[in-house]
């Protein structure tokens, strides 16, 4: 358990933070610590809440280790601070006791599609400018990523929530259950007076491993059965494929719903993992077991028939990763998970016209946001792909101005 006070105390409130500039809102670290210290925590709070509207998701989820803690320079030679402790737990104080005035309408309608963190944090950023803001959530429940895919025992469903209602006490207007793109169309919307339309609907697609065996009745898709573990039955032994983030979460997630074993097979070795050292470390903490250097060949009834693989060293100093031939081997399991990353959903594509898209089907859009579409504007894992939330967060601060800019001259 880490004490908040201690961490405060052992900041040297470095005059060039390094662990502000590899921050990537350029949170004013030393400042929030100062102000911590000196008792002053809804100033704190306002702080975080205004330069980060999901300070407080941020705090739990960011890859600490690669940002602020990582670029510690106590850390050189000792332990670093723990600023994200400390910006929890101002973050969710204030949170909860915040009051935000509602700001005066300037009557222009605006609609946002997806109500994850690029959505919440464009809806915030255009409300406090005065923004009639309607959300369009397919969902029953707010949050996106956070709410349906990242388990509610690391992010509790009670902030998610408290931004829900901070939104709606600005005047946002939340529509559940709607979802935009086959019968409500960006047309009608422009029709029933919107100026302009955010989209931040996310990757929710899951990406195909294209092996035999990906449709039999124990393989389910990582970041489907994340939507709704509990209502998975998985039996006692789990494999996941994959190795990032949300490989962790759903190993993690089937640990704690019950299945005795859980393994998760990777081609390569641990420094090679996208998911975060210190998501690594939990899923080890809870007794998820590693099969490292296996690929996965073909799925059949009993489990899985993984292959071994190696490194091996090219000429030129690189190194190339290779199958071992007649290394195949059958892995007897009772389900199987697939965690190898997630496409865009192309509904609204399909049914608007004007929407060009990317490699990967990612909606195509400039640095400002703006989508091949007048008045449409996109960001977060829909335009860029899967990444983090705090990348989302800044992406749609950035966006939120553009679409500020865009209706100031329509």
């Amino acid at each position: 358990m880490i004490n908040i006070l201690n961490e405060a105390n052992n900041c040297i409130l470095c005059k060039n933070a390094r662990c502000q500039k590899n921050c990537p809102i350029d949170t004013p670290i030393p400042q929030i610590i100062k102000l911590y210290k000196e008792g002053n925590i809804e100033e704190a709070g306002k702080i975080l809440f205004e330069n980060n509207p999901l300070s407080s998701i941020c705090a739990i989820v960011c890859p600490h280790e690669n940002q602020c803690r990582g670029n510690c320079i106590k850390g050189i030679k000792g332990e670093p601070v723990h600023f994200h402790a400390i910006e929890e737990e101002i973050s969710k104080i204030y949170l909860e006791s915040m009051n935000l005035e509602r700001p005066k309408s300037n009557g222009i309608k605006v609609a946002i599609i997806g109500s994850g963190p690029a959505g919440i944090t464009v809806a915030f950023e255009l409300a406090k400018k005065g923004y009639d803001v309607t959300i369009f959530e397919k969902n029953e429940r707010i949050g996106g990523i956070l709410t349906y895919g990242i388990p509610d025992f690391r992010l509790p469903r009670a902030l998610i929530d408290l931004l829900g209602k901070h939104l709606t006490s600005m005047g946002v207007k939340i529509k559940i259950n709607s979802m935009v793109g086959p019968v409500i169309t960006l047309d009608k919307l422009f029709e029933d007076g919107y100026k302009s339309i955010f989209i931040g609907t996310g990757v929710w697609n899951p990406k195909k491993l294209n092996i035999k065996g990906e449709t039999l009745g124990h393989v389910n898709y990582a970041i489907d059965y994340l939507r709704s573990p509990q209502n998975y039955y998985l039996g006692n032994k789990v494999l996941v494929i994959g190795a990032g983030n949300v490989a962790m979460d759903a190993a993690r997630s089937a640990k704690y719903y019950g299945c005795e074993e859980v393994y998760i097979a990777y081609r390569r070795d641990f420094e090679d993992m996208t998911a975060t050292h210190h998501e690594i470390h939990e899923a080890k903490e809870e007794g998820v077991l590693f099969k490292t250097y296996e690929t996965p060949v073909e799925i059949v009834d009993e489990g899985i028939i993984l292959a071994r693989t190696e490194k091996v060293e090219l000429e030129d100093g690189r190194s190339s990763l290779v199958t071992i031939p007649n290394s195949e081997h059958v892995f007897e399991c009772d389900s199987v998970l697939i965690a190898v990353s997630q496409i865009p959903r192309n509904t609204i594509v399909l049914n608007n016209k004007g929407l060009d898209t990317k490699y990967g089907g990612h909606l195509a859009t400039d640095e400002s946001g703006k989508t091949t579409r007048e008045g449409v504007f996109a960001c977060g894992d829909v335009a860029h792909g899967a990444s983090t939330v705090i990348e989302a967060v800044v992406a749609a601060k950035i966006v939120a101005n553009s679409m500020d800019e865009y209706l100031q001259q329509v």
